[in-house]
């Protein structure tokens, strides 16, 4: 055993050793709290109109304060920035303005990644704005743009642990490119915003400017390179508002839907056309309450199918507005110490070349939205309606949610009850309570849980985490407990995490995600960062790490044991490699089937070896992929990932991923395919047509996802959606739908 981790650490190690003599480079030091201390920007009471045509040529803009003090981040913390960005900031009795001046001395290598709404950010320019309108220092709203003037934009909770990108807002921008740059106006109505009812405002601000092809990143109030501009802590302050109102109380939000839809077996053609609504009110400056009736979910996107080495459940992200809109308050706990990994929205490119198959990386979500309204395929299950109560009280932070799902098939109508209540303490700190309650009516089943969580953060660089929880059930009683305690440090150099995790054989949680139960288990990071100096022009940093998952179960039996020892590469231009062996052991109680081929019941060791790689996204064309090899439970695995991303201009965009398995075991030969492709039209910053198109041999399946989304007017869609789903052996139809559906804001 301990020839074979020597040998493991010298396969890490050795391309280090070649590099020894590098000398580091991190960049100057910056005293942080002081920095954002310093960072002040006076707002400007207006009387005189403004229009938004990103021109920035009325009178009141001339005599504006402005700031100009922007700090690079990456490559080189804490140097000058390589161009000029100028900031100043309006407001009347409706809006909060900001005037954007975006200097580059090459004004024909901007880039514009794309134009659709919630654009990928890291793949062009762009400009970030970052506003805590209660000044908690832990929640935020995001707003960005790109020079072409498309728009995204995020609720940000505790400090950008929880960033909810599919929040909505109506705001306003236009940019226009000159010879020098690029210039935007951007205007925010404070009926978009909750903030305090005062006379006198004061409120977090930072700002954030990327020239993409120097991958370059500096911001206004600066933050470390360890973190992002959602480090909400960190900002800089905005001062001089005052006589505002927040936002509107009422919001209703209708809805006209009109389908058609065939299925092949049984053979059926079916025509509806239904309606419902949305509304919001705003019990208090800081409180909104949602209903919903009729819900509608039918323009979403598809989930990108996933291919299953692993003897655990999937987890798919959410996706739907209702459940996503401040679901920050009810994030529960901490999750499992993990590097990397996609968000909650979507999977990115490195959770797809890092599958990481015999890992969990959630072992435990106390409260999981996809459990209402959705069945364990992923059809959907009508919902009747509901409503939502969330926001913050002083120094609480409340959730309240409840949905009643009606009756499909087999499927019984059913309620679910989420609570959620946090209260912030010490100076970043909180403590937290959730219950949850799911109710089959008219029967005597049901499921609940409670649970209760803390997490004390020191600093910048440390944190504690810990929660308990209990279920209950009919027919389970005793032995039905969860808990966790969790550490993590971060600094520039450092970061080291671990998570201690019981899950006893009766805890049964029908609302959260939980692929195990009746284990221990132990979860580690050792990662170290090192900035070469002596090739600080190509590469960005190295960053060797070492983690291990360990689990238990309850008689103290080994049934996991993974470990990574991998040796990541980043670029200066957004390119990265990265190479590493992953030593597992397994050991399988029940069968466990891969494509139809079940695995034999007993202890496992293999290896798996690989190397992966981006390229940079910033260009018209770039690539990605990933091999692995290596034994796999009872034979071998070789795996292959091809991937690309065609960007014809900013209006046209086209990516895919192919994924190959070919698996070679004593009980039988596995080949697995799946290819994904997306192509993306924006006709205008208000006009998309989006296409989805996936491949599984798993299921012998093609499917189709297109969609087109007008925006008529702020926050009203016209959408009209295509679903289909072929056999792809005989190409023959499984089903296909075609779906209009219309909604209209109207808010007072």
């Amino acid at each position: 055993m301990l020839n074979a981790n020597m040998k493991s650490l010298c396969f890490l190690c050795l391309p280090l050793c070649l590099l020894w003599f590098a000398p580091d480079f991190y960049g100057k030091d910056i005293n942080y709290e002081t920095a954002r201390l310093e960072k002040r920007l006076r707002a400007v009471k207006i009387t005189d109109k403004i229009t938004i045509d990103g021109r920035l040529d009325e009178p009141v803009w001339t005599d504006a304060p402005r700031t100009t003090e922007f700090i690079q981040k990456d490559p080189d913390e804490g140097e000058a920035v390589s161009e000029r960005t100028e900031i100043r900031v309006l407001y009347d009795s409706d809006n909060i303005y900001f005037g954007v001046v975006a200097n580059d001395s090459d004004v024909r290598s901007v880039l514009i990644s794309e134009l659709k709404k919630d654009f990928t950010v890291d793949t062009g320019d762009s400009f970030q704005i970052v506003l805590d309108t209660f000044h908690d220092e832990r929640n935020a709203y995001q707003f960005i743009i790109n020079p072409a003037g498309a728009k995204w934009d995020a609720q940000i909770a505790n400090e950008g642990r929880d960033v909810n990108q599919s929040w909505d807002g109506v705001w306003y921008v236009k940019t226009r490119i000159g010879d020098d740059g690029w210039t935007a106006e951007i205007a925010v109505p404070f009926r978009t915003l909750k903030f305090p009812r005062a006379a006198a405002q004061t409120w977090g601000i930072n700002f954030q400017r990327t020239i993409r092809r120097r991958n370059e990143e500096s911001l206004w109030a600066p933050v470390p390179r360890i973190y992002t501009v959602q480090r909400v802590s960190l900002a800089g302050t905005l001062e001089g508002l005052e006589g505002i109102e927040p936002g509107s109380n009422i919001k209703i939000k209708p809805y006209v839907i009109s389908s058609f839809a065939q299925n092949r077996t049984p053979q059926s053609h079916k025509y509806d056309a239904d309606g419902g609504l949305d509304l919001k009110y705003g019990v208090t400056s800081g409180l909104t309450w949602d209903f919903t009736y009729n819900t509608d979910f039918s323009q979403v996107e598809a989930d990108e199918q996933q291919i299953n080495l692993s003897r655990y459940s999937l987890l798919f992200p959410e996706k739907r507005d209702f459940f996503l809109e401040n679901s920050g308050i009810f994030q529960f706990g901490v999750p499992n110490a993990s590097l990397g990994g996609g968000g909650g929205t979507g999977q990115s490119v490195f959770t797809l070349l890092n599958p990481r198959p015999n890992a969990v990386r959630n072992d435990l979500i106390q409260f999981f939205s996809r459990t209402i309204g959705l069945s364990d395929s992923g059809d959907a299950i009508p919902i009747l309606g509901g409503s939502r109560l969330t926001g913050s009280v002083g120094r609480y932070q409340v959730g309240f949610l409840d949905i009643q799902q009606r009756q499909l098939g087999s499927i019984q109508a059913t309620n679910f009850f989420v609570g959620r209540l946090r209260r912030n303490v010490l100076e970043n700190s909180d403590l937290g309570f959730m219950v949850t309650n799911k109710e089959v009516n008219n029967s005597s089943r049901y499921n609940r849980s409670i649970g209760a969580d803390a997490n004390f953060r020191f600093g910048q660089s440390l944190s504690l985490n810990g929660f308990v929880a209990k279920t209950m059930t009919p027919d389970l009683s005793g032995k039905d407990l969860a808990g966790r305690i969790a550490m993590q440090y971060q600094d520039k150099v450092w970061q080291l995490s671990g998570t201690y995790t019981v899950i006893q054989p009766n805890y049964h949680n029908e609302m959260g995600f939980v692929p195990r139960v009746g284990i221990r288990r132990f979860a580690s990071i050792t990662s170290y960062t090192w900035r070469p100096g002596r090739w600080h022009r190509h590469i960005r940093d190295i960053r060797p790490h070492w983690q291990v998952d360990y689990v238990v179960d309850s008689a103290g039996r080994l049934q996991t044991k993974y470990v990574d020892l991998h040796l990541p590469f980043d670029f200066q231009n957004g390119a990265n490699i990265e190479m590493g062996k992953n030593p597992t052991f397994e050991y399988l109680t029940q069968p466990l089937k891969l494509s139809g081929t079940a695995i034999t019941p007993r202890e496992y060791k293999f290896n798996d070896y690989f190397i992966l790689g981006t390229t940079d996204t910033s260009r018209r064309l770039s690539a990605n992929g990933r091999f692995s090899t290596g034994r796999f439970y009872s034979g071998y695995k070789h795996s292959y990932l091809a991937g690309g991303a065609l960007r014809f201009n900013y209006k046209l965009t086209t990516s895919f991923q192919y994924t190959h398995n070919n698996i070679s075991l004593a009980e039988g030969r596995v080949t697995q395919n799946l290819l994904v492709t997306r192509v993306n039209y924006g006709f205008t910053t208000t006009m998309f047509l989006n296409a989805l198109i996936q491949y599984n041999s798993d299921n012998k399946q093609w499917s189709s996802n297109v969609r087109f989304n007008i925006i008529h007017r702020p926050l009203s869609d016209i959408f009209v959606v295509y679903n289909e789903h072929r056999d792809s052996v005989t190409g023959n139809l499984i089903d296909r739908a075609l779906i209009a559906k219309m909604t209209y804001m109207i808010s007072r």
